[in-house]
């Protein structure tokens, strides 16, 4: 039953792939553009919840005191555990996929089944070590991340804001002797950043961030790492730091990522064109190197007709180039055709590591408690 479960996971995805990296590639990205991005003008229908509107449980996809909730899920041979050391903050990735308005309401039930799949498969490598508190929130839809659109800004800052209050409940009712990791993807990674620079930066919470996975999103080392508060993960085993990678295939073709990145500003106004990206090999934990597939502890892989899923060792290598984008070798494990454009494994950046992220937050954890 759980390894059916993960597999929704998969066939979630299909929907985001059909929906994004085939229409790139059946069409010109201004009919892709006129498809997803909102023609409507966005309105702030509703105001920000207050911190104790996430009091209720119905706001949560996961937190400890919901039975059963979607990050509990583990592979055969796993479990998790019912003595928790952290905290685990989780910010699910995009999920809305509608180009009718800018976010996603929250009884929209697609975008909430999709997220909590997104939960099963990503969060659930922290259960080990942590209680996994997952907010719902009014996320920005996919559209927004294909246009300049100042509506675009606007229904991301309306994201951040349910993030926000979400994460000050959490930290209200988490047990305040506890670490706290901080994980996210995506979409999600996007409000971790901010999180992290606007609300934990300087403050005494920063003193108990064991770690911080920032997956899926690139993270300048010369513009963003000083303003997020927390240093670079440089070392296996080193706690209070940032954890970050892209993963794509060889031969990888970034481009999508790096003409949009290379175009941004970082918070202060510099430009982050042509800065490193930070790259955490996660299998080995380390910054800027590289491992063979050896190394692998674990990946999640669904057989061909979606009856089951295997945790997989040894499937994949895995390098930082000088760039910062992880590289996964030019004969990925099969895993259906959810690859997006220029070979980029974007919505696997969790499954091909599940068991060494297991591995590395325990790792940094335990460090973390000793210091």
């Amino acid at each position: 039953m759980l390894a059916r479960r993960f597999l929704w996971v998969v066939a979630g995805l299909v929907v985001l792939v059909l929906a994004g990296a085939l229409a790139y590639r059946l069409f010109q990205a201004e009919l892709m553009e006129a498809y997803f991005v909102p023609t409507a003008k966005f309105e702030e229908t509703a105001a920000p919840p207050a911190p104790s509107a996430y009091a209720d449980r119905a706001m949560w996809i996961a937190r400890p005191d919901i039975p059963g909730n979607a990050a509990l899920w583990v592979p055969e041979g796993f479990t998790a555990t019912d003595a928790p050391q952290a905290s685990v903050f989780f910010i699910h990735p995009t999920s809305f996929l509608d180009g009718s308005r800018w976010n996603a309401p929250l009884d929209d039930k697609d975008s909430q089944d999709r997220a909590a799949l997104f939960v099963r498969s990503q969060a659930s490598a922290f259960n080990d070590v942590g209680a996994i508190w997952a907010p719902k929130y009014r996320q920005a839809t996919f559209g927004a991340f294909l246009t300049t659109k100042e509506d675009a800004e606007r229904a991301l800052d309306f994201a951040y804001r349910d993030v926000v209050a979400a994460f000050d409940q959490f930290v209200k009712e988490a047990p305040a002797d506890r670490p706290i990791i901080l994980a996210a993807h995506s979409q999600g990674s996007l409000h971790l950043t901010r999180l992290l620079a606007e609300r934990i930066a300087g403050t005494p919470l920063a003193d108990r961030i064991a770690a911080a996975y920032v997956i899926g999103w690139p993270v300048s080392l010369t513009t963003d790492i000083q303003a997020l508060g927390l240093p670079a993960c440089e070392s296996a085993g080193q706690p209070g730091c940032v954890v970050s990678w892209q993963s794509f295939g060889e031969p990888a073709d970034p481009k999508m990522v790096t003409d949009v990145y290379d175009a941004s500003v970082a918070p202060d106004g510099r430009s982050r064109a042509g800065t490193p990206m930070l790259c955490v090999n996660p299998l080995t934990g380390n910054a800027g190197d590289s491992a063979e597939a050896s190394a692998d502890l674990g990946t999640l892989i669904p057989n061909a007709d979606l009856t089951g899923a295997e945790l997989r060792p040894g499937a994949v290598p895995a390098r930082c180039d000088v760039r910062g984008f992880l590289l996964i070798g030019e004969n990925p494990p099969e895993l259906g055709p959810y690859v997006l454009p220029g070979n980029n494994y974007h919505v696997f950046d969790y499954a091909l590591f599940w068991a060494n992220i297991r591995a590395d937050a325990a790792a940094r954890l335990a460090a973390f408690v000793a210091r």
